[in-house]
This record gives C-alpha cells, structure tokens and sequence, in this order.
C-alpha cells in the first residue's frame, strides 16, 4: 500500500513488518553527474525566445516541459557549460543562453556555501537532519 504525501511516498509491503519507508525522488546533477534528492537540486527548463533559446531556473520545479536538474552552486553551473550538459539534457538543438541561471545563482546568498555546521540548506533553506 502506497501513499502519497507531497513529493514523498509512503510504501508498506508485508515483507517490512509494518515498518514504512519514505521514497523521495532522486535526480542527476547535469554538472557533477551526482545523484541526489531532488529537494537539493535546482530545475531547469528551456525556453524559446525571440533571441534563441534560453535555460530558465524553476526552483519550485512547476514550469512545463524538459527539466534539467543542477547543485544550486555555481562550480556545477560551470561544470554543466564546459561539458555542454544543458543543450543535450533538455534536447535542444544549438547553445543555450544560461545568464539567468547565472543570475539566480548569484542572487541566493546560500547557493553553493556550506553553513558553519559543514550542511548547506536545500532549496527551500531546510538543514538536513541533525544539523542545526
């Protein structure tokens, strides 16, 4: 039996006891290609415009289409442009504009530094367990 709370899910097979595990998505940073919870990843879309195509930051992961999922640090940022991830994630023909990936990264005063504790907050400013 299956339930649904938010992004996570709640499954209790017969084989756990009654013990139930939560299952939270899991994505692939197109810059460092580490898999993580996509909680603590930044999503990115394509957006056709009258100057070409652009990449367009969806940090409430709600926009329509291809998403391409990136560490909200500007290394991976830069990471993800020098292997020319973004164009071949989203399945785009040609280069994409990432200035305002660029630029969203630049305005999150949290994006890419560890807090004093060593944990850097997800995208919504939550620490993960344990951390304070």
């Amino acid at each position: 039996m299956a339930r649904r709370e938010g992004a996570r899910i709640h499954t209790r097979s017969s084989g756990d006891h009654g013990i139930s595990r939560i299952h939270e998505p899991v994505r692939t940073c197109v810059g460092c290609r580490l898999r993580t919870s996509a909680a603590e990843l930044l999503r990115v879309v394509a957006e056709d415009g009258s100057a070409g195509s652009a990449a367009v930051p969806d940090p409430r992961s709600r926009r329509p289409g291809r998403g391409a999922w990136l560490h909200p640090d500007p290394r991976c940022l830069r990471l993800a442009e020098r292997r020319r991830a973004f164009p071949r994630a989203l399945r785009v023909p040609g280069p994409l504009d990432l200035s305002a990936v660029q630029a969203h990264l630049d305005s999150d005063p949290d994006s890419g530094t560890p807090s004093a504790s060593g944990s850097s907050p997800d995208r919504h400013g939550n620490l993960p367990c344990g951390s304070s």
